[in-house]
């Protein structure tokens, strides 16, 4: 039986129609067929083609990709953006918030809507929503255009995603077996090494054709994915109806989803000026929270699952380990460049080349942390290294060597591999398999709500301006989060267990 490490590189799911008793270990690839095979009239499975053609998969990974190179090509621009518009990192830190924010509860309700509505529908509007997304932003004559944009992007991005994932489930369907391996593999990939080269290929971006060139991208490649999947994602199955005949109702929960949006935003806007805290939003962000915890416990089907959650302790500390570890990633992905444009004075296209090495050491321990044979390991080692190297940024000024600066980006280019592929290990290991799709969900959103605190890190340490001051601010409580990170990795007994 394959681990649930290499299971979380290929991005493996559990097929709905496959059996409840299969063990949370249990992989696509290795999962009977049994309730996957299109039947005859006499109930045996009919005879079925290979499947999961190139051309399909195509505009699958394009689409896949746009999500995860969004959240960190922005990086290397914020600088720029800020003396275009006259504003510091404080107002910039929105452009990362936002989307996070939007991408929090969009992808969720998106992998609803695909499962209920059908997933080329769903997959072809958030392409259009993306190439909006991108036509604002090249042509916005406003910082609250820009705002606007990454709004768009972080809703129509989250499409693509759980969307890609129900077609590769309905093509299991119609052929009879198992999303292979390798196709999975390639889908995973493709989100961590988008994320991995966003910094360096941000930077030339900026420094080629300014920084409409991050929005405009989207553009074109949107497109290209929104052609192809026209012309080779088949059309979405037909919808099973009811006795009544009439088509089943979609469950979304739209109160659920509407308080923790609240609730989130509330937030956001408390965390984005903590040097200068509104106190206030703090009740209503309890009262937020307290009558969506009410409304979860009462709904049959809810948004979150606090049940779930309350009754499996290893699956809530992996959510918790996962929104630290992004949040420390996402200091360095967003404040370490800053540090390096405005105090040591690089160009965006020279920081995006010194984060290079980071990017590339994010994608080798990918796939190196696939093929370990445990959890606790890899997350051990990822948590000493995001901790060394925030500890490495407390000393760095601006007369720091080249070498030190590239060490420092390596510190966190490692643990960036390591850890997405671990936890989503763990989220496999420990989640209830009628659930799996919800839980990896729920990682994702941890791994918003880390990132969106980090901005606000960024802006409570930066103000209207990098400074090695403020890079020691963030990197002096960084080390105490990569201890605290160390603390929870060590002392987790479900880690312990060999898989």
């Amino acid at each position: 039986m394959a681990t649930p490490e290499a299971e979380a590189a290929a991005g493996t799911v559990k097929v709905r129609g496959t059996s409840d008793r299969t063990t949370p270990e249990a992989t696509a690839a290795t999962t009977s067929t049994a309730g996957l095979l299109p039947a005859t009239s006499s109930g045996r499975p009919a005879a079925t083609g290979p499947g999961f053609s190139a051309r399909l998969t195509a505009p699958l990974l394009l689409g896949s990709l746009l999500n995860p190179l969004n959240t960190t090509m922005i990086s290397t621009a914020l600088v720029a953006i800020g003396h275009t518009f006259g504003i510091g990192a404080a107002d910039t830190a929105w452009l990362i918030s936002v989307l996070y924010l939007a991408s929090a509860v969009a992808q969720p309700v998106l992998g609803k809507l695909a499962d209920a509505l059908g997933p080329r529908r769903v997959f072809l509007a958030g392409l259009v929503v993306v190439i909006a997304s991108g036509l604002v932003g090249t042509f916005a004559p406003g910082f609250g255009w820009l705002i606007a944009s990454r709004l768009l992007l972080g809703i129509g991005t989250s499409a693509a995603y759980p969307a890609a994932m129900a077609v590769l489930r309905d093509e299991s369907r119609r052929i009879g077996r198992a999303t292979p391996r390798p196709v999975l593999a390639r889908l995973s990939f493709a989100a961590l090494g988008s994320a991995a080269i966003g910094p360096t290929l941000g930077g030339l971006l900026v420094m080629v054709v300014g920084w409409r060139g991050i929005f405009a991208v989207n553009v074109p490649v949107a497109l290209i994915a929104l052609g192809s999947a026209l012309l080779w994602i088949p059309a979405d199955p037909p919808r099973t109806r009811g006795a009544d005949g009439r088509a089943p109702r979609v469950d979304l929960d739209p109160l659920g989803i509407g308080l923790f949006s609240t609730a989130l935003t509330v937030l956001v806007f408390f965390l984005l000026d903590l040097a200068h805290p509104m106190w206030w939003l703090l009740a209503p962000f309890a009262a937020l929270t307290g009558v969506l915890v009410w409304w979860q416990l009462r709904r049959p089907r809810p948004f979150i699952d606090l049940r779930m959650l309350a009754s499996n302790a290893a699956l809530a500390r992996t959510y918790l380990r996962h929104g630290l570890s992004y949040l420390l990633i996402y200091c360095v992905m967003y404040g370490y460049t800053q540090w390096l444009e405005e105090v040591r004075g690089y160009s965006s296209g020279h920081t995006g080349l010194l984060m290079l090495p980071m990017s590339l050491a994010a994608l080798v321990c990918s796939l190196l942390g696939a093929r370990t044979k445990g959890i606790r390991g890899p997350l051990a080692l990822a948590c000493v290294l995001l901790t060394v190297g925030s500890g490495v940024l407390m000393f760095l000024s601006g007369s720091a060597p080249l070498a030190v600066l590239l060490l420092a980006g390596a510190c966190f280019g490692i643990p960036q591999g390591l850890i997405g592929t671990s936890n989503q290990a763990a989220v496999q290991a420990y989640a209830p398999p009628e659930s799996i799709g919800s839980a990896a969900g729920l990682q994702r959103t941890a791994q918003y709500i880390g990132a969106i605190t980090a901005s606000s890190l960024i802006a409570l340490a930066y103000g209207r301006s990098a400074s090695d001051s403020g890079l020691h601010l963030m990197a002096a409580v960084s080390v105490v989060l990569g201890l605290l990170l160390i603390v929870l990795t060590v002392t987790d007994r479900a880690l312990r267990t060999r898989t």
